[in-house]
């Protein structure tokens, strides 16, 4: 792959980034101009502007839509990047970021939390309390528990082994899935808040969703990128990365560590938005090659964009203000162009 071509790739990436964040503040039931929103857009960051600013309209494009575009592109981007990761260190291109079970987990802790009403005191998290109630925290606890108990049972052998820990996720998520619908069957009045969150939706997210999400994403993609070198070399083999000095396991290990941490602050704010992870990796294979440090860089700014643009369509394609789970809008885009990549994937493989 040319460094040029990439670097052009990557640039173009980027601007097409930065352009969507005003470009995606357009959009709502409130009606307003592109040189109002930029207008507000600078008063909301603080910059100096001239003439009389509305606080209506300041809180509709400052508090309201552009805290959910920049969670959009938050979550979007950690969600690709944690695919990219998956898909290198357990070598499975249908590797995704739940496949350790992080998204049951997120499920079972808000199902709990939204079916029975848990509640945290004050005294806890008061800020956080006040600001989101127990569902996000909730769900993020049950990502890290549903997490710590994959890693526990893969490498009870004493041993890092794919094979083991991808069961152990099959076989975590299957489990949390079951007590996810036994909750369901015992509280009928919640069902519908349940699988609304289930299929993923960035409605009602604020700032205080962004800031919840900052520190897991903060940390994984802390892990992600010191390693991202490494990604490289165990796509060599084990036995290549061992002979060049690499501690293969500890490796492994904070890789994955580090993309389910990421996975699962995204899960917790935003419920399960799936294909991100999934298609966003292969569908930049093909424009940026297979090495892992542009890939990753790559999917922060493409899965960004995807589902930032895939929110904007689950909030205005209904009329009446109603909206789309922004996960039914990612399968309906993202599993039929997979579709076309496998089948481009057989037609390269045929003699």
């Amino acid at each position: 792959m040319p460094r040029i071509r990439r670097r052009t790739a990557l640039a173009a990436g980027a601007a097409l980034w930065l352009l969507s964040v005003p470009a995606a503040c357009l959009f709502g039931p409130f009606d307003i101009g592109p040189a109002e929103v930029l207008h507000l857009l600078g008063a909301a960051a603080g910059v100096p502007v001239s003439g009389h600013v509305d606080p209506t309209r300041l809180l509709v494009v400052g508090d309201i839509r552009l805290a959910r575009v920049c969670l959009s592109l938050l979550v979007g981007g950690g969600l690709a990047m944690a695919g990219v990761v998956f898909q290198g260190v357990l070598r499975n291109p249908l590797a995704d970021p739940f496949t350790l079970g992080v998204s049951s987990g997120a499920a079972l802790g808000a199902s709990v939390a939204i079916s029975f009403g848990v509640t945290l005191p004050a005294a806890v998290a008061p800020a956080l309390v006040a600001g989101l109630g127990v569902v996000t925290p909730a769900a993020l606890f049950g990502a890290f528990a549903a997490l710590s108990l994959v890693l526990l049972l893969g490498t009870a052998a004493g041993s890092f082994r794919r094979e083991t820990v991808v069961l152990a996720g099959v076989v975590v998520s299957t489990f949390l899935a079951a007590l996810v619908s036994l909750v369901k069957a015992l509280d009928e009045e919640s069902v519908s808040s349940i699988v609304f969150w289930i299929m993923g939706s960035l409605q009602g997210r604020g700032w205080a969703h962004t800031a919840v999400l900052l520190p897991p994403l903060v940390l994984g993609l802390a892990a992600v990128v010191r390693h991202a070198r490494d990604l490289d070399v165990l796509a060599l083999g084990d036995t290549q990365a061992s002979q060049l000095g690499m501690r293969t396991g500890y490796v492994r290990c904070v890789l994955l560590c580090g993309a389910s941490c990421i996975t699962a602050g995204c899960v917790a704010v935003s419920g399960v938005i799936g294909f991100v992870g999934l298609v966003v990796p292969h569908l930049l294979r093909l424009v940026l090659g297979a090495a892992h440090g542009p890939l990753l860089i790559g999917a922060w700014f493409g899965g960004g964009i995807l589902l930032l643009w895939s929110d904007v369509v689950a909030r205005t394609l209904l009329s009446g203000g109603a909206e789309l789970p922004v996960g039914v809008v990612t399968a309906l885009v993202g599993g039929p162009f997979f579709c076309l990549l496998l089948q481009r994937e057989q037609r390269r493989e045929r003699p």
